[in-house]
């Protein structure tokens, strides 16, 4: 866009109306990096049609949408916890749909409980704009010393809605149910869906030519691998009454898309890296202001964002989280650039404030010049869903296998180099409430249907009784796979993960689905 770093990003006129449909999800999400996800995998495969021989003279269209419940949880003792989740869901057969989620409370006294997975979805319609959405969720999380026991979250669902003006809006019934936990409560809430499109490239045309003026994939203009640190404000408490001193260091990614030459959007989440609060994590929605003051090289803005915070023993009450702050951009290169930060977090219902400094690296991501399409050859996506297993001495000292759900989005740079961004969270093993994020680097190499790669990856974990000291979190890791089809393959991983200044070491043990498809940009093929 023409006041933005992400120069020459308007959608072409053919997408307007589908861009005018698009979510703007407060609550955050993450871990969605989004859109990490093992299944839209295989479904989108198999669902999609290719696009007819020759030069690709554009993006396959699968339908998606993006979905908003907020919901009260019944907990023992006639306590309740608001809950608020967030999914973004791909058609993988006529009416069903299969995508990453993220659940977490913001009112109550829970702050910090989060949990990610994956949600399978059905819709039909019913008379007229009056539909049935029925489907299940299944994640891993906890924490806000919620008993959810190993983490495993269970939330089947019924929902009555109106379908309007590429929306849908309406009642939902559901049971949200902690495996080995004690959290089983059924509730009625209220759930809000936007219908758009997932445009990619199909996996086995990537290195063809092709001409795409639209945003695909999920529909981000930039992202950015974000570092700073809290300095929290007197009065900050822990959850035991004590004062919050200490500087926390904390690590993350934020995802933005542009609603025209100065407004955005985006998702962020973030982790604690430092700062004895280990645990602590953040998942966001956010809304800014961008403005050009030097030509096509220095860019200046103001942004809020709301959404969950909590764990790692900070005092956030139900875990509604407020952020506001002004930034600086500064173009270096191509596609890079690099952004200072300054601003405020409050949580509005605990004691927890801090002022806040962060820099990071923004990468924007699909560069579609004004007045002319882009005709190279497709950047190469994974998503890749899988459980991994390891040994975790908890804070008593005992060790103890953990299982953990993993959900990560790979984007390649070059024919085998690749970045990486990753979510993982527990649900087996006792760790109930234990999360990971981390980001890499990779290389892959493939012969045929047959490929083997290796990660290079750091991050934050922490929680769930696990003791990893700051929570700063170090995991290489090496896998082998076989394609089932050229857009799905299974892979087995095996690495180590320790904690940098803490006790927690362990080899691990993964297996792996990656869904790979094509988007517009530069990259890899």
């Amino acid at each position: 866009m023409s006041q933005r770093l992400t120069e020459g990003h308007r959608p072409a006129l053919s997408t307007r109306a589908a861009l005018r449909r698009r979510a703007l999800p407060l609550g955050g999400l993450l871990r969605c990096l989004g859109a990490t996800l093992v299944g839209v995998c295989a479904g989108a495969a198999t669902h999609a049609a290719e696009a007819p021989a020759g030069p690709l003279q554009g993006l396959q269209t699968t339908p998606a949408q993006f979905r908003l419940t907020a919901e009260r949880v019944k907990l023992p003792g006639s306590e309740t916890m608001g809950m608020v989740g967030t999914s973004y869901l791909v058609e993988i057969a006529p009416g069903w749909s299969f995508g990453p989620a993220a659940y977490g409370a913001i009112t109550g006294e829970r702050g910090g409980m989060f949990t990610v997975g994956a949600e399978l979805g059905g819709y039909r319609r019913l008379s007229g704009p009056l539909g049935l959405d029925v489907g299940v969720y299944l994640g891993g999380g906890g924490g806000g010393s919620a008993p959810v026991g190993s983490g495993l979250m269970l939330r089947p669902h019924a929902d009555l809605v109106w379908d309007f003006a590429g929306q849908r809006a309406g009642l939902s019934v559901s049971r949200v149910r902690f495996s080995e936990g004690r959290i089983d409560s059924t509730q009625v809430g209220l759930v809000w869906t936007a219908l758009t499109d997932f445009r990619h490239v199909g996996a086995a045309r990537l290195g063809e030519p092709r001409t795409i003026k639209q945003r695909s994939g999920i529909g981000f203009d930039r992202m950015q691998a974000v570092v700073g640190a809290y300095k929290p404000k007197r009065g900050s408490r822990r959850l035991d009454g004590r004062p919050l001193e200490s500087r926390i260091g904390f690590a993350g990614a934020r995802f933005e898309q542009s609603l025209g030459n100065h407004l955005f959007w985006g998702l962020e989440a973030a982790g604690a890296a430092s700062g004895g609060v280990a645990g602590y994590a953040e998942y966001l929605g956010t809304v800014g202001l961008e403005s050009e003051w030097l030509p096509n090289r220095l860019y200046v803005g103001t942004r809020f964002a709301a959404g969950m915070g909590g764990g790692g023993e900070v005092d956030v009450g139900g875990g509604l989280l407020l952020k506001g702050g002004v930034y600086g951009t500064l173009r270096l290169a191509g596609d890079l650039g690099l952004t200072v930060e300054a601003g405020r977090a409050k949580s509005p219902q605990g004691r927890f404030e801090a002022d806040y400094a962060s820099a990071s690296l923004v990468w924007v991501l699909d560069e579609r010049r004004r007045g002319r399409a882009d005709t190279a050859p497709a950047t190469r996506m994974e998503w890749v869903g899988g459980f991994e297993r390891y040994p975790a001495v908890r804070r008593d000292g005992r060790t103890r296998d953990l299982r953990a759900v993993s959900l990560r989005v790979n984007r390649f740079v070059s024919e085998r180099f690749y970045l990486s961004g990753q979510a993982h969270s527990a649900l087996g093993g006792g760790a109930g409430g234990y999360s990971v994020g981390l980001l890499g680097g990779g290389f892959q190499q493939r012969w045929g249907p047959w490929q083997a790669g290796a990660e290079a990856l750091v991050g934050a974990a922490g929680g769930g009784g696990v003791d990893t000291a700051g929570g700063l979190v170090a995991q290489p890791m090496v896998y082998g796979g076989y394609a089932l089809s050229p857009s799905l393959a299974l892979r087995v991983g095996a690495g180590r993960i320790e904690a940098l200044r803490g006790p927690l070491k362990g080899n691990v043990v993964e297996v792996s689905l990656a869904y790979t498809f094509g988007v517009g940009g530069r990259g890899g093929r």
